[in-house]
């Protein structure tokens, strides 16, 4: 009797912990199902969410101006000029047989530079529609001293209707320069003085 309720026992022991595990694997593989259900569910809101914009690494990346180029039929009577007349410095002084064919000229006042270069033969230097500016905080002083060494400006300083004070001039070749004054306005949006009117501002 005993060793047949030992055996009983025994058999009942087996039995129950496969009981548990054949019980247990629904379990899990809802659990599992749970999740795809989650991760396909999630797909679409992902899908929408707006991609983020590409950033530049540095100023390095982006586009800076670096000069203007001036065609010239005597590029040495440009030197001259720009030198003499406006104070620029003269970095580079390229010559061919003894003439001056290209320059490069920086400004008195920051890093603006220039490039004087040898027009070829029966080539137009006409710059219409092409205007070179430099501003200077003294404006009229600046002008009055070019006025008493002779110069002759196309238009003495006055205020433009968009706010920026302006004198202009023509260089010895006829490209037409504005020296002018706008200070902090120069980096704001304009607005003409008749629109100010008009709108009662």
């Amino acid at each position: 009797m005993k060793k047949s309720a030992k055996k009983k026992q025994a058999t009942a022991k087996a039995k129950a912990p496969a009981k548990k595990r054949v019980a247990s694997k629904p379990v899990r593989s809802a659990a599992k199902k749970s999740s795809l259900a989650a991760k396909k569910t999630s797909k679409p809101a992902a899908a929408k969410t707006a991609p983020k914009a590409v950033q530049l690494a540095d100023a390095g990346d982006k586009l800076s101006f670096n000069h203007a180029m001036i065609y010239l039929k005597d590029v040495g009577n440009g030197i001259a000029f720009y030198r003499n007349w406006l104070g620029f410095r003269l970095i580079e002084d390229y010559r061919h047989e003894g003439r001056s064919v290209y320059a490069r000229m920086q400004a008195p006042g920051g890093e603006g530079t220039i490039a004087l270069h040898q027009a070829g033969p029966g080539a137009s230097v006409a710059s219409d529609g092409v205007r070179l500016y430099f501003e200077i905080r003294e404006l009229d002083d600046f002008c009055q001293k070019l006025r008493k060494r002779g110069f002759v400006f196309t238009q003495q300083p006055q205020m433009m209707p968009w706010g920026w004070r302006h004198a202009y001039l023509n260089d010895p070749e006829g490209h037409e320069i504005s020296l002018y004054w706008a200070g902090e306005q120069r980096m704001q949006k304009s607005v003409m003085q008749a629109a100010r009117k008009a709108g009662g501002r």
